[in-house]
């Protein structure tokens, strides 16, 4: 072998040692160099560094801000509701050397499982001291700070520093989401219960009020028709009396004229009469006058019949205006009854 050869090898593994000695640190992580699996040393500034080849290694770590998300965990807050919290929380590695030296070769991922462990913690307590009204009101920030502040302390073992802790959600367990929209259910379907109670109460009054403006209006009614009518009568018997004393004969053919004109109507000509009634005086009399003939003594049991008659037509008439007037007041009762039921409370049964 020629000493170009050799000098030719010999650059190629110089180069080579070269290399392999040289890295470099970006300005976005941190890097350790190991011996033997011991730090030699730290590099926290980016650049070019050299290392000795083979003996030593390079393990680099994001210097970025970290984030990692907290599994959901339930608590139980001072008035015993249980509450469902979502969380996550910043970090970012301060002391490369001693994150080593607490995670090992786990990196990253080992620091996470620690360090959502540390967060759990302190999220069970420190929400735990308090009431899930505090929780969900606005004071929550200052709560999260208190968790951040926690962790904070116990997170310098692990060699990183917590940023922020936040609050993604809190919520409550399924079944007690269960139990509250039963419970919300159960309360809208009461009142719905009661507007439905007062609807009918309301609609039953105002039917009850329509009804007894009926009866008035109906009672009214006919006893103005009932006086009109009987003061038409009193005009008409008026009317009649000063014509019969004015002619008193043509009154009484006047009258038998119009008896004749709804008697003798067409399809109604046959009539049975006693020869001597009076129905037919004017057409008997060859003058077309009235003919008087002596009238025969009606038999006793007759007028008693007629008198029992008119007694039992006057009877009925009053008990027909008696039963009319028992209605109004029963109507008035009842109208009376239901405006004294309508004052009781439909939801407490206490009247009002």
């Amino acid at each position: 072998m020629n000493k170009a050869s050799i000098f030719l090898i010999g650059g190629i593994v110089a180069a080579v040692a070269l290399v392999s000695s040289l890295f470099i640190v970006d300005e976005r992580e941190k890097a350790l160099v190991l011996q033997f699996g011991r730090v030699a040393s730290v590099k926290e500034e980016p650049g070019l560094y050299l290392k000795i080849p083979v003996i030593q290694e390079v393990v680099r770590y994001d210097d970025r801000i970290l984030s990692i998300d907290v599994q959901p965990l339930e608590v139980t807050p001072l008035d015993d509701r249980r509450l469902v919290v979502d969380a996550f929380a910043r970090y970012r590695i301060s002391d490369v050397e001693q994150f080593r030296q607490a995670v090992g070769v786990g990196g990253i991922s080992t620091a996470d499982d620690r360090l959502d462990s540390i967060l759990r913690a302190e999220t069970r307590e420190v929400l735990g001291s308090v009431s899930s009204r505090d929780i969900l009101s606005s004071d929550r920030a200052a709560l999260m700070l208190r968790i951040r502040n926690a962790a904070i302390q116990q997170a310098q073992a692990l060699g990183v520093e917590v940023i922020d802790v936040r609050l993604k959600a809190t919520d409550l367990p399924t079944q007690n989401l269960e139990a509250t929209f039963d419970r919300m259910r159960a309360e809208r379907e009461r009142e719905a219960t009661d507007e439905r109670a007062r609807g009918n109460e309301a609609a039953q009054r105002v039917r009850a009020q329509a009804d007894r403006t009926v009866v008035e209006l109906v009672s009214d009614a006919r006893r103005e028709a009932e006086i009109t009518r009987g003061e038409a009568d009193a005009e008409r018997n008026a009317v009649f009396a000063e014509a019969f004393g004015a002619d008193p004969e043509f009154f009484e053919f006047y009258r038998s004229l119009t008896a004749y004109q709804r008697a003798l109507q067409a399809g109604n000509s046959s009539m049975v009469l006693s020869p001597d009634s009076e129905f037919f005086n004017y057409l008997n009399s060859p003058t077309g006058g009235k003919v008087i003939t002596p009238a025969a003594p009606r038999p006793a049991a007759e007028v008693a019949a007629d008198e029992a008659a008119a007694e039992a037509a006057a009877e009925e008439a009053l008990s027909e205006g008696e039963a009319e007037s028992e209605a109004l007041e029963e109507v008035d009762t009842q109208i009376n009854n239901f405006d004294a039921d309508s004052a009781e409370d439909p939801a407490t049964g206490v009247t009002e």
